[in-house]
């Protein structure tokens, strides 16, 4: 196994893991909070779905890579469980749904949005 291990990156050590400051968004109310908090705060919303392998794999690395130093406000959608904020989100900030996604709230609107591979790709110290 350790030739294996070696030649496809894994260490055989467990790997740290990294906790994100992550609020979780479950009712339609905390669009209004947040959409206010957006006037003085980035918001950040990840839309996540716990049944999609792809969803987790994004979610894996955007965690990877995120800088928990970065000054905005981060948000969790279990979109699964809570549908009905899901919807809302895409109608208050005027986004088409879809998942995995994330959400970047300026001013009220949404400055900037990507979903699957698009997410990695976002350049987060832009907009805060």
């Amino acid at each position: 196994m350790g030739f294996i291990n070696k030649l496809f990156g894994g260490s055989g050590e467990p790997k740290e893991e990294k906790l994100l400051p992550w609020k979780a968004l479950n009712a339609v109310d905390q669009l209004d909070e947040i959409a206010k908090k957006s006037n003085t705060k980035t918001q950040m919303i990840f839309k996540h779905s716990t049944r999609c392998g792809i969803s987790k794999m994004v979610m894996n690395q955007f965690v990877d890579a995120f800088d928990v130093d970065l000054n905005a406000d981060l948000y969790y959608l279990d979109l699964l469980n809570y549908r009905d904020v899901s919807y809302e989100t895409g109608y208050k900030f005027q986004v088409l749904h879809e998942s995995p996604q994330l959400l970047i709230i300026r001013n009220g609107v949404a400055v900037a949005h990507a979903s699957h591979g698009g997410i990695n790709t976002l350049e987060l110290n832009r907009y805060v």
